[in-house]
């Protein structure tokens, strides 16, 4: 997870570290309840049989984040496939997030060490792993029959799939206070024209529109990330093109908008006084106890509110030029992979099975509550979920998702939160920031050697 560092690798993590992703699937036909399917014959290095058809003991070693979320559903998922497959067993290895996680699961790929199974992000990073060398293709496997199709983009490369969900979707756009709304006759916003006015009839009455927690320089990017969904509507082969080197944020208005979000929200002073040196630690709760309207933040901060807050706080997704189309991005979870080193692949094919079932959700969902939309076919959020969750699953039922843009395409420049600061304290205006991150971005597309960025 790379939480503070890039907001679209929040891809599982629940908790405050966590978010939901993100950001799955279970197949009735080739599945037992468990979630095993019978494995192809000839698949990496294990025999044609499977052990728990030979019944012949496997160990089966699994490489986690040290998240607390990932850690309680690795663990009840382990559980629950060995008490249906008492021949198998599993040794469960944890990792450290962010750049030092990212070079222990290169590193191990490289040297042929990498475990059984390992979870990992979706979207671009995956892009820098050389899956096709190093991680079992899992395209035309049944156990890709109930996972999302909306998720299956984040885990392909050349045609290619290598992985399963891991984890809940999460919302990116606006988590608000019910009551602050309610209190002040606002309704949700379907245009920006809509979100503008209600956040400058809130300053009227006293009251501050927008939380800022910009002392951790990573919540000052979702005014721009949270807006692809309407940057795909207004153009959806944009991603394509984007990595191409074909389209760039300051020559098309719909991506520069995110940029000019954020110049209107410091021009109109909608932020909390200490926007710029607030952390987020403080952010999700000040929300839930009405000390600003709406928070521009992803999901997983709901698992930083205490329960009984929780009721207080619903979500929509940031809104754009037509009312007719609001949807949400949507950031993908993190995702389960097979080493083409493992011994056993064929089994741990079945685990990967179990985990995109909607018996493995079920699993999931009772060792820690889902904090976003499911991305398994077939599977339900419990009841008790937190409204905002039930707010997010609606724009996935509905079909009005579009995952973010660092699942569509390899290329994010690493200095964007730099950049969105510099226009959230007014030091840059929105075009030259989308200028300055269209640089940024050809740097790191030229590092990828992505064909166009010469």
């Amino acid at each position: 997870m790379r939480l503070k560092r890039s907001i679209g690798l929040l891809a599982i993590g629940v908790t405050a570290s966590l978010i939901l992703a993100a950001c799955g699937d279970d197949d009735d036909n080739a599945a037992d309840s468990s979630g095993a399917t019978a494995a192809p014959a000839g698949t990496g290095a294990s025999t044609a049989t499977t052990a728990a058809a030979s019944e012949e003991k496997v160990e089966l070693s699994v490489l986690i984040g040290d998240d607390p979320y990932t850690g309680v559903t690795m663990d009840a998922l382990t559980k629950q496939f060995t008490a249906d497959h008492p021949n198998v067993t599993f040794k469960i290895e944890k990792r450290p997030g962010g750049a030092d996680g990212d070079n222990i699961v290169k590193t191990k790929l490289a040297t042929g060490e990498m475990n059984d199974i390992f979870a990992y992000n979706s979207g671009s990073l995956l892009q820098a792993l050389n899956p096709a060398q190093s991680i079992v293709d899992l395209t035309g496997d049944p156990m890709l029959a109930n996972v999302a199709d909306s998720f299956l983009p984040s885990v392909t490369q050349d045609a290619k799939i290598y992985g399963v969900p891991y984890g809940t979707g999460m919302g990116g756009g606006l988590l608000y206070n019910k009551k602050v709304f309610a209190d002040n006759g606002i309704e949700i916003p379907n245009t920006w024209d809509e979100f503008s006015a209600a956040m400058d009839k809130l300053k009227t009455a006293g009251v501050v529109p927008v939380g800022g927690t910009f002392g951790d320089t990573w919540t000052s990017q979702l005014f721009v990330l949270a807006d692809y969904y309407n940057v795909a509507a207004a153009d959806p082969d944009w991603a394509t093109k984007y990595t191409a080197n074909q389209a760039h944020y300051a020559d098309t208005p719909a991506a520069m908008a995110g940029f000019e979000h954020l110049q209107e929200a410091y021009d109109k002073g909608w932020y909390n006084d200490d926007y710029l040196s607030a952390k987020f630690d403080t952010g999700p709760q000040s929300l839930a106890d009405g000390e600003f309207a709406v928070y521009p933040m992803l999901t997983f901060a709901l698992g930083s509110m205490t329960p009984e807050s929780l009721p207080n706080v619903g979500f929509f997704g940031q809104p754009g030029t037509s009312a007719d189309d609001h949807g949400m991005t949507l950031w993908m979870p993190a995702a389960a992979y097979i080493a083409k080193t493992s011994d056993h692949v064929d089994v741990a094919k079945q685990f990967l099975a179990f985990i995109a079932s909607v018996a493995g959700s079920d699993v999931m969902n009772t060792a820690s509550p889902p904090q976003g939309p499911l991305l398994i076919n077939g599977a339900t959020l419990p009841a008790d979920v937190p409204a905002a969750v039930t707010d997010m699953q609606a724009y996935v039922d509905a079909g009005k998702v579009t995952p973010a843009l660092e699942f569509v395409s390899p290329v994010k420049g690493p200095n964007l939160e730099k950049i969105t600061v510099e226009v959230a304290s007014g030091q840059k205006d929105a075009q030259a920031a989308a200028k300055s991150y269209d640089e940024d971005v050809k740097k790191q597309a030229q590092q990828l050697g992505l064909p166009g960025w010469d």
